[in-house]
């Protein structure tokens, strides 16, 4: 299984939408595919349809309880996707794991039971703490969402000396897949100026794809449906199959299921 932690230090850059409709753009296409909510808040596993009050195992249970993996994965509505929820009981997780042996390598021992799944997405907070940490040391590779404004070229670079960190430390070998653009707006010029210094400095590293900011991407997770699901036909739609499709192109081999 191909594990991609999606993360950014910085809140508000489209890193959860990213995650909802990636992994449902990979599982339209075949690939099965387990998201993992390891917010706090949840609004992943909201997104994608699981209400609160459903949520009777959790990735909380996964890290601090170490409950089998299989225990914690919940089916969605959208076939060949799974998830393991979030609960509000992982905003105490950090404390929890403070004092625990190996508390960082947690979610890499559950996934590795995990033989069911061609690819997941861990959907991370905004911060750097013991869940970012876990993530990262589980994840093969790393995507970014990075919003097309001036503070989040801020957050970027912060964000790639903790990779640099992470690889000295947990995960020699972390990867980084691609930085997609977010929130991209051709009618504001401050846009295309940051895209062309994220392009500048990190060539290839960003994705050619570049998601437009749309009211459909903004509707859907109140309804409880990936855009992809909610408005298949929507630019924020397309530009996510898009990405996906340069996804999979970057990602190793694997074999799928037939």
């Amino acid at each position: 299984m191909i594990r991609v932690a999606i993360a950014n230090q910085k809140g508000g850059v489209g890193k959860t939408t990213t995650a909802i409709n990636i992994a449902t753009a990979m599982a339209a296409t075949g690939w099965r595919t387990l998201l993992i909510d390891l917010d706090p808040q949840g609004n992943a596993s909201t997104g994608i349809g699981i209400p609160a009050h459903s949520r009777e195992t959790s990735s909380y249970d996964l890290l601090v309880d170490q409950a089998p993996l299989a225990s914690c994965i919940v089916p969605t509505s959208i076939p060949g996707l799974d998830i393991v929820p979030a609960t509000v009981d992982l905003s105490g997780a950090e404390v929890e794991l403070v004092n625990v042996d190996q508390r960082t390598d947690r979610l890499r021992r559950a996934l590795a039971q995990d033989t069911a799944h061609d690819i997941a997405f861990i959907d991370c907070p905004p911060s750097l703490g013991l869940l970012t940490l876990n993530a990262l040391s589980a994840a093969d590779t790393l995507m970014v969402p990075l919003q097309c404004e001036f503070f989040a070229l801020e957050g970027l670079s912060q964000l790639l000396q903790t990779v640099e960190r992470v690889q000295q430390r947990f995960n020699p070998d972390l990867g980084i897949v691609g930085i997609a653009l977010t929130m991209f707006d051709r009618r504001n010029r401050l846009t295309d100026q940051v895209a062309d210094d994220v392009r500048a400095c990190l060539g290839n590293l960003v994705f050619e794809t570049a998601i437009p900011r749309n009211v459909r991407l903004s509707e859907a997770p109140s309804h409880g449906l990936p855009a992809l699901v909610y408005d298949h036909a929507c630019a924020g739609s397309r530009a996510y199959m898009s990405l996906a499709r340069e996804l999979i192109a970057r990602l190793p081999e694997r074999r799928k299921a037939a």
